[in-house]
């Protein structure tokens, strides 16, 4: 079977080709970081548009780059949902008219279950069992995934998620949008111990996360401040060993209450070095195995909503003709359509 895949749930628009034997044909991305810099944040509209001005484009350089036409393609799968429900429709009406035109089934696939089968583009893909933990802009989950299909939400964050505090907490030092990547890169000229912010939830039992409080213990120690550029490194580096710190606490103890020894980190907050390095220390006096997507599929990218596409095709799953999206969308809900 080979399956088109099309990514367009936020700000990145994305297509992928991938065979069943031959693994990943094609991979192309367009981020919109750049246009939505000046704004500090994506902006809705704007990101729905460059979406239909991107998509045609890209998919005709994945086919290409793949070898293929479409009368090779058996499938094609397109996010469903969560995310920004413009751009979601983008996608979806173009995905599942695609299909249409091509003769071939579509299947809309769910956001997250993409980043969870994201591992399983590497060589050496996970087994099932295993516990995920779920980092990005617009969720921070652990999550005990059973099989394909059959997830457990441990845990999840009752306010903002890991990312989303990242990024306002940057856009807090005046560093760019996005700024994840940026307040690590600050982060690592930080000096350890000079500041000190809140590990929330720790003292609580469970899986659930908090980041709010400490993005707001962050701007209080900015506010009304001319911080020198050594007072930024510092703060984005206590910043980021509490987060670090929280979420590799609550993985562990996840890690021990369900005896699972095969740990997933997916989402875009899992490229972080920081917590990398804290997490395979930890994991390894659990005895337990860290596996990653390679860095460029652990933010959002059209790969694995066509890994995901793949086993969701091979089980029998199939999209009516009506166009749908979900801008929120339960991961613990039914995942076999996107149809509500």
């Amino acid at each position: 079977m080979r399956v088109l895949g099309i990514e367009s749930s936020c700000d990145e628009t994305a297509v992928a080709v991938l065979d069943e034997d031959r693994g990943l044909l094609a991979h192309r991305l367009h981020s919109q970081s750049e246009m939505h810099d000046r704004y500090g944040g994506v902006v809705p509209e704007l990101a729905s548009r460059d979406h239909i001005r991107r998509l045609l484009p890209l998919t005709r350089a994945a086919l290409a780059e793949a070898g293929t036409g479409a009368t090779d393609i058996d499938g094609i799968a397109y996010t469903a949902g969560p995310g920004l429900i413009g751009a979601l429709l983008v996608g979806a009406a173009f995905g599942r008219s695609l299909a249409y035109a091509w003769g071939c089934p579509a299947v809309g696939i769910h956001h997250l279950e993409g980043h969870l089968m994201a591992p399983m583009l590497e060589p050496d893909p996970p087994a099932f069992p295993f516990l995920a933990l779920l980092v990005s802009g617009g969720h921070t989950m652990l999550i005990r995934v059973q099989s394909f299909g059959d997830y457990r939400i441990l845990g999840q964050s009752v306010d903002d998620a890991a990312g989303e505090a990242f990024d306002k907490t940057a856009k807090l030092l005046g560093l760019p949008y996005p700024g994840g990547a940026h307040l690590e890169r600050l982060a690592e000229r930080g000096r350890a111990g000079r500041i000190v912010l809140p590990r929330p939830m720790l003292d609580r039992p469970g899986f659930d996360f908090s980041f709010s409080g400490l993005k707001t213990a962050a701007a209080r120690h900015i506010r009304g401040r001319a911080l020198t550029d050594d007072e930024r490194a510092d703060l984005a580096h206590a910043f980021q060993t509490a987060i670090v710190e929280t979420l590799v606490a609550k993985t562990l103890r996840a890690l021990e209450e369900t005896d699972l020894r095969m740990l997933i980190v997916a989402g875009g907050v899992g490229a972080n070095k920081a917590l990398r390095a804290r997490l395979a220390a930890s994991a390894r006096d659990l005895g337990a195995d860290v596996r990653y997507p390679r860095v460029q599929f652990c933010t959002d990218n059209a790969a694995m909503i066509a890994m995901a596409g793949l086993w969701r095709l091979r089980s029998g799953s199939r999209e009516p003709l009506a166009i749908n999206a979900r801008a929120r969308w339960s991961l613990a809900g039914d995942l076999r359509s996107s149809v509500a």
